[in-house]
């Protein structure tokens, strides 16, 4: 299996209406995933719960990659920016900086980030870990 990377796999878990969100998380993270975002960690079952959440938010959304380094022992980081149209119609810009690490199957094990909220509103700072 390739290596996955931020990009696709939200691309997959928020836009792809051909795939369900469990063969979404599937695709792109281990069994044993978790995610700490702005200090506070999600287990798989949260992170999936938190993408389950963004679904009935998001209306449409693209995610620029600045950055995006793979190295050898299993390891990422990016940089990327999220823009986001919500069903509300407001929009919502985030800069977030990734730390991962890559299961020998290419799968995301887990993942360490920091958003910075750069558009939106005071409510859209949680965006990243809301549940």
């Amino acid at each position: 299996m390739p290596r996955t990377g931020i990009k696709t796999a939200l691309t997959d878990l928020l836009l792809n209406d051909g795939i369900t969100l469990e063969e979404a998380v599937d695709r792109h993270f281990t069994p044993e995933y978790r995610q700490r975002t702005d200090g506070e960690w999600a287990d798989r079952a949260e992170f999936v719960e938190h993408i389950s959440h963004l679904r009935t938010l998001v209306a449409d959304a693209w995610i620029d990659v600045h950055e995006e380094l793979y190295a050898d022992g299993g390891k990422y980081a990016d940089r990327h920016t999220c823009h986001i149209t919500k069903k509300d119609g407001s929009t919502v810009t985030m800069e977030v900086y990734v730390f991962a690490d890559l299961a020998a199957d290419g799968r995301f094990s887990r993942i360490e980030e920091t958003t910075l909220l750069l558009k939106g509103s005071d409510d859209d700072r949680n965006l990243g870990s809301a549940r």
